[in-house]
C-alpha cells in the first residue's frame, strides 16, 4: 500500500496532454519532494480524531551476511505511509502484515513524519534508544502496545520521542524506541517505566538503552 498510488490526484488537470516524458519528469520531481513540503500535506480526515503529531510508516528488509552501509540502508528502507489521525492510522495498520508473521531480517519502523529512521537524522543524531529483546511469539502484541501508547501520547516527555521499530530475527524479535537527547537521563528512565508499563513485560525482561554514536 504505497503513497505513490493515492498521489495520483494531484497531477495538473491536463494530464492526458502530457506527454510521457512529463509524467516521468513529475515523478522524479514527486521522490526529490518526498519529505520537503511540496507534498500535500497529510491531514485529519472530516470528523476522524487527530493525533498529536503525523507519523509515518516504513518497512526494510535486509540479506542477512551482507554489511550495511547507511547508504546500502537508505536505499533499502521504504516508506509505506504517513498518517495524521486515528482512523488513518487504522487503515494502514490494518492492511500490515503483523510483525509475528514477517520473514527473514524485516522491521517496521514509525516516526513523526520528517524523521528519518536513521540515527544519521537531525533529530536522531543526538539520542538513543530503548532496546528490548523478546522471545519469538511475543512481537506482534509488544508492538502493538507499543505504537498505541507511542501514538496516545502516553510517555509524557515532551518532544522527545522520535519513533519506534520492531525488528523481526530468526531467534529473537527485538523492539526499540528512539529519543532526542541520549543525555538526558530523566526523559529516558519515565521512558523505560511506561515501556514496563504498557508492554506488561516479564519481570526478568532485559532492558538496555543504546546511544546512536
Amino acid at each position: 500500500m504505497s503513497l505513490k498510488d493515492d498521489d495520483s490526484g494531484d497531477h495538473d488537470q491536463n494530464e492526458e496532454n502530457s506527454t510521457q516524458k512529463d509524467g516521468e519528469k513529475e515523478k522524479t520531481e514527486r521522490d526529490k519532494n518526498q519529505s520537503s513540503s511540496k507534498r500535500k500535506a497529510v491531514v485529519p480526515g472530516p470528523a476522524e480524531h487527530p493525533l498529536q503529531y503525523n507519523y509515518t510508516f516504513w518497512y526494510s528488509r535486509r540479506t542477512p551476511g551482507r554489511p550495511t552501509s547507511s547508504q546500502s540502508y537508505e536505499q533499502n528502507i521504504k516508506q509505506i505511509g504517513t498518517f495524521a489521525s486515528v482512523e488513518q492510522f487504522w487503515r494502514f495498520y490494518s492492511h500490515m502484515v503483523r510483525p509475528g508473521d514477517l520473514t527473514g531480517h524485516s522491521d517496521f519502523h514509525l516516526f513523526k513524519e520528517g524523521i528519518k529512521p536513521m540515527w544519521e537524522d537531525d533529530a536522531n543524531k543526538n539520542g538513543g534508544k530503548w532496546i528490548i529483546r523478546l522471545r519469538k511469539g511475543l512481537a506482534s502484541r509488544c508492538w502493538e502496545n507499543l505504537i498505541l501508547a507511542m501514538l496516545g501520547e502516553q510517555f509524557m516527555v515532551g518532544e522527545e520521542i522520535c519513533g519506534a521499530v520492531v525488528s523481526v530475527r530468526f531467534q529473537e524479535d527485538i523492539i526499540s524506541i528512539w529519543n532526542k537527547t541520549a543525555s538526558d537521563q530523566a526523559t529516558t528512565a519515565r521512558i523505560r517505566d511506561t515501556l514496563r508499563r504498557v508492554l506488561n513485560l516479564p519481570p526478568n525482561t532485559i532492558m538496555e538503552y543504546k546511544t546512536h554514536t
